[in-house]
């Protein structure tokens, strides 16, 4: 298998062959004067000859060092363009961002959000991942995503947004048919309409005010992996469901929707905004995470 170029062997010699010198060279290139004399040195044992003649008071290029100067000197400069090219990228928010969010918080809330940020920063793409299953951000590539959960230990990077409150809820046809609930216990004389990432997709837990829990086990005609798909069993009154608030807000001030169990909480989920570890990150993943944490930042 043939050797890599000695590529910092050939930028140094280049740097050495432009100043005249091992001592402006190491200066320049924040090197000690050895370590680029060795570097030097390596490249001509090598290339089995010598690059430099060399006196007490000059520096010359040999025969061999002339030839070998026009491409090192290319490609140290085309190195040069490459690093700074590559610092504006970072520099710059610009590029695509790969961001995953979950389904009907990213059609409700992400996708109605992301033209003001297209209107802030036009050179930016984003390719929005709508799903409710937790996906690997770094196994799949990922710059970040949002997340609502009671969030666990990983070592991804977290912050808490803001809190995303849950209600009990059923259309009045149901309730008119089928009553309506007064304590957790009761759901189990109900039809209830199941979310399938929950912990314990049939186990609804529920706290009071004054800290008593309670687990009651629920069963019911449907059971769903994304809460809007529960929605039309819902409004057509063939349960009860366990809904975020952001989902069910029009539907419950145009009276489609009727809250119960009011005195009763669901355990608390947040919306938090996961990036893998590491850093520093590009300008345009910098861009959106700031976006999102302004757009959807609550006190609390």
């Amino acid at each position: 298998m043939s050797m890599l170029p000695d590529l910092e062997g050939l930028a140094i010699f280049a740097k050495v062959a432009e100043l005249r010198s091992f001592s402006a060279a190491s200066a320049e290139l924040g090197l000690s004067k050895p370590t680029v004399s060795k570097t030097v040195g390596r490249l001509e044992a090598r290339l089995g000859t010598r690059l430099f003649n060399r006196t007490s008071r000059r520096l010359a290029l040999t025969d061999a060092g002339r030839m070998l100067l026009e491409r090192a000197s290319r490609m140290l400069s085309e190195a040069e363009a490459a690093e700074s090219e590559a610092r504006a990228q970072s520099a710059v928010p610009r590029g695509r961002v790969r961001l995953a969010v979950p389904m009907s918080f990213g059609l409700q809330e992400v996708a109605p959000a992301l033209p003001d940020f297209f209107a802030r920063y036009p050179d930016i793409s984003v390719d929005l991942h709508l799903s409710d299953a937790t996906v690997d951000l770094i196994g799949e590539g990922f710059d970040l995503a949002l997340r609502i959960a009671a969030l666990a230990d990983s070592s991804l990077l977290a912050r808490r947004l803001c809190a995303v409150p849950r209600v009990v809820v059923a259309a009045p046809s149901y309730l008119t048919a089928h009553g309506t609930p007064k304590h957790p216990r009761d759901l189990t004389a109900h039809a209830c309409l199941g979310y399938a990432y929950l912990p314990a997709a049939d186990v609804w837990r529920f706290t009071n005010r004054a800290g008593e829990e309670i687990a009651v086990r629920t069963s019911g005609p449907m059971r769903a992996n994304n809460a809007d798909a529960l929605m039309p069993a819902l409004l057509a009154g063939y349960g009860l469901a366990v809904q975020p608030t952001f989902l069910v807000r029009d539907a419950l001030a145009r009276g489609r929707l009727a809250a119960v169990l009011t005195e009763w909480s669901p355990p608390e989920i947040a919306l938090h905004l996961v990036m893998p570890p590491g850093g520093p990150r590009p300008a345009r993943v910098e861009a959106l995470a700031e976006f999102l944490r302004v757009r959807f930042r609550r006190a609390g």
